[in-house]
């Protein structure tokens, strides 16, 4: 009993002695959720969902200091317990970087223990580029090759089917259930916040793709003061050097418009964006029109303060012509074949094709302060084959994932989850197919004094058509124990030696599994032929990076970054398509067209798990941001050496290789880099961007000879590749005015040199084009 009365007079004496408030952004008046509150007398706290804080001082005066991301650190001293609301300001120049896929929650980028890249929005506006693909190639290790995105060469050239690369639009996958692959031009970069490029196997947390890297883009989130913004631009194709690839009479002529607002409102919000775009082609008959409305609609309940729901959506309508094999090497712009719609031999193909996502969510705070999300989307590709309508395809996938996360004072925190990801393909051309995969996924990351540690698992179920297997895990030297499911670890360590200098150490694990089209893709397109291989095994993946990164400031406002990595990654079962021989045997060989066995129709290409392979290498980079004096400059600079090599001694898989005498992967270099500097000066800024890759040693051998005596894939690439032998060199320049506070007007001139190069064989890249562009900020 006096135990209970001394309880009861001692609670109004601690309520007395608090000190109570609200954290709240400066600017926008929205509330700061996790600012970290700590007292000269020991105690600390984290803001809640409303910014709202309690600490109870020992003793008073006290110094209370206040840390928020982003935001600059403020020291108060209070007298006496009461109420103390609490403003933070953002810095004059915003010199931190925050990324959010390395572990699912805001970290600065110093303090994580892989190698990431970071591509801000400024960056894709003032170079007027048209899709994600054209923005993620600008990042330093990062190759794109028509359509298909390769990081530290970890891919190579697989004619538009599965990725190694995973792309994540608002944290989930973004890959279409048919061929796994990314639709580049069907991601609303008009209203990414910023790219984050993560480098290495990234499987743990967010699954099968994620093998070489992920890409994760998130849609801004909108505030109380709201946002609208809007660009619209003209360009128009110059001459090609040389003057056979010239087909057309007038330039060919692209154009964009593209608008975003959103804002936020006491309980509710909104973001809405929208794109236009219209292309002539630069190459004969690779016309684009395209139109796109996408954004995202949020609740956040007065009564349920630690609540917030939304459902986002994306929509896109489009029609494309396409081709993947020149008429020659004298006429690379022009397909091959006649363009002629109703003929399905010609290798110009027409594409109508709709992409739409709808994607609620829901995230909850507990009375823990502990974070529950569940996030879910419908996902449907249709592809509509104009030239041949029994091509066309769709594709449905359904995902949902559930994730919780705990944070500590400390610094250290726990997120853990589950995942469903469903697919439905229907198609003449890959046969009807559905898959299922089911995951469930655990990371911790410990904060010790100047270390950060992470360790995590992932497990996984995958079957395809019903049939299991493809995920089970063999145990033992003779097998004798399987498990159904498939296990992956990632490890990784953080070390901050000095203020401005962390070394980091990662390791982590993959897999992928065969695509509907890598396993039942049966096809023909001018001379190419593929031909399904329902045999195909996932492939399996580990990579290995120790890394030291050092901020450099001149000045208050000015900072860089070095970084400087060793790397190792190693596939088994890699999937590449494979040239050879496909006759069923019970067919016999022959040389007349109208027989089963006609030659013609029996050679070509099949996706197998040719590949045992090793890719080491070191990469520096150095990015920058802030003003020197009265000059905002800002720089993305990297360089990566690679040595990707074949670990496959088979004599007729080496024989597939256009360059015998060394192993190094097909559709690879050893040199990359990459650089984009910007400065500027009471408004006016100029930005010069540069690419350069070496020359890539080994092809498909096939598309240098003849299939047959007289019938090529590619004519004239033989004698293409022995003159263009010394790798690619571009340059791209912009200028631009900023004035009036809201308006920008920009000139960009994209391959500047006007070099003729290719990023895979028989596709030669555009020729120098000029663009005028107008962007409204308000």
């Amino acid at each position: 009993m006096k135990h209970m009365l001394l309880l009861f007079l001692g609670l109004p004496l601690a309520c007395i002695s608090q000190v109570t408030g609200v954290v709240e952004d400066g600017q926008t008046k929205e509330p700061v959720f996790g600012a970290k509150i700590m007292a000269s007398t020991g105690e600390k706290v984290l803001s809640d969902i409303d910014g709202s804080y309690t600490i109870s001082p020992a003793s008073y005066p006290a110094t209370l200091v206040i840390v928020a991301q982003t935001f600059v650190n403020d020291t108060i001293v209070v007298e006496g317990p009461g109420e103390l609301n609490i403003k933070m300001n953002p810095p004059l120049i915003d010199l931190k970087t925050v990324v959010v896929s390395a572990g699912r929650r805001d970290q600065d980028i110093e303090d994580i223990s892989i190698s990431m890249e970071i591509i801000r929005p400024e960056l894709f506006d003032n170079k007027g580029l048209a899709n994600l693909e054209e923005a993620i190639d600008q990042s330093p290790g990062v190759y794109a090759m028509d359509g298909q995105v390769s990081i530290r060469g970890g891919s190579g050239f697989a004619y538009g089917a599965g990725s190694r690369v995973l792309l994540l639009w608002n944290g989930m996958p973004l890959l279409s259930g048919d061929a796994g692959d990314t639709k580049w031009n069907a991601v609303p970069l008009e209203s990414a916040s910023q790219i984050e490029i993560m480098k290495g196997a990234s499987s743990v947390l967010y699954g099968s793709g994620a093998l070489n890297g992920l890409i994760s883009i998130s849609e801004r989130e909108p505030t109380l003061k709201g946002e609208t913004r809007f660009k619209v631009q003209s360009g128009i194709y110059g001459n090609p050097r040389r003057e056979s690839l010239k087909w057309w009479s007038q330039s060919p002529m692209f154009y964009q418009v593209e608008a975003f607002n959103s804002k936020m409102y006491k309980n509710v919000g909104y973001t809405i964006s929208g794109n236009g775009f219209l292309s002539d082609g630069y190459r004969e008959g690779e016309t684009e029109i395209r139109g796109r409305v996408s954004g995202t609609f949020y609740i956040r309940p007065e009564k349920y303060k630690n609540l917030k729901a939304g459902i986002g959506f994306n929509v896109q309508r489009q029609k494309t012509g396409n081709f993947i094999i020149w008429e020659s090497d004298s006429l690379g712009y022009t397909p091959n074949g006649t363009a002629d719609t109703s003929n399905i031999a010609s290798t110009l193909t027409y594409n109508g094709g709709t992409r739409m996502s709808i994607d609620p969510y829901i995230k909850i705070y507990d009375k823990n302060k502990n974070l529950h999300t569940v996030k879910t989307r419908f996902y449907r590709i249709a592809n509509d084959n104009i030239s041949n309508p029994s091509q066309s395809s769709t594709a449905h996938t359904l995902y949902g994932d559930y994730n919780f996360q705990k944070k500590w004072k400390n610094g250290s925190a726990v997120t853990s989850g589950a995942t469903y990801l469903r697919s439905d393909v229907f198609s003449a051309l890959f046969g009807d197919h559905n898959s299922t995969n089911l995951a469930a996924y655990g990371q911790y990351e410990h904060h010790m004094a100047r270390w950060d540690l992470t360790g995590g698992i992932r497990v996984e179920y995958f079957e395809q058509d019903g049939r299991a297997g493809d995920s089970d895990f063999y145990i033992g030297k003779d097998s004798s124990l399987v498990l159904p499911v498939y296990p992956i670890i990632r490890l990784g360590a953080h070390y901050q030696l000095a203020e401005f200098t962390h070394l980091r150490a990662s390791f982590g694990q993959g897999i992928r599994y065969p695509s509907v089209a890598e396993r039942y893709t049966q096809t023909s397109v001018g001379a190419l032929n593929v031909f399904p291989n329902p045999n195909l095994r996932p492939e399996v993946g580990w990579a290995a990076e120790i890394g030291f990164k050092q901020g450099v400031k001149i000045g208050k406002n000015w900072k860089g970054l070095v970084d400087i990595s060793a790397f190792m990654n190693q596939y088994d079962n890699m999937m590449e398509f494979t040239f050879g021989s496909f006759k069923p045997d019970t067919i016999a060989w022959s040389l007349n067209p109208e027989d089963p066995g006609y030659i013609n129709k029996w050679f070509g290409f099949q996706a197998q798990n040719a590949e045992k392979a090793r890719i080491t290498g070191i990469e520096l980079s150095f990015n920058s941001q802030g003003k020197i004096g009265d000059v905002e400059l800002t720089s993305l600079i990297g360089y990566t050496y690679m040595n990707p090599i074949s670990l496959n001694q088979d004599s007729a898989y080496l024989s597939t290789f256009s360059d015998t005498t060394t192993n190094i992967l097909k559709y690879r270099f050893n040199h990359l880099a990459k650089a984009d500097v910007e400065a500027t000066w009471k408004g006016i800024s100029i930005g010069v961007s540069a690419r350069y890759n070496s020359y890539m040693n080994n092809i498909d051998a096939i598309f240098e000879g003849e299939i047959v005596d007289g019938l090529s894939i590619l004519p004239g690439l033989k004698e293409y590749r022995e003159e263009n032998n010394r790798g690619s060199f571009v340059v791209d320049f912009r200028t631009g005015y900023s004035f009036a506070e809201h308006y920008r007007v920009g000139f960009i001139i994209n391959n500047l040199l006007n070099a003729e190069y290719v990023t895979r064989p028989g596709d030669i890249q555009a020729p120098r084009s000029f663009i005028v562009q107008l962007q409204m900020k308000f």
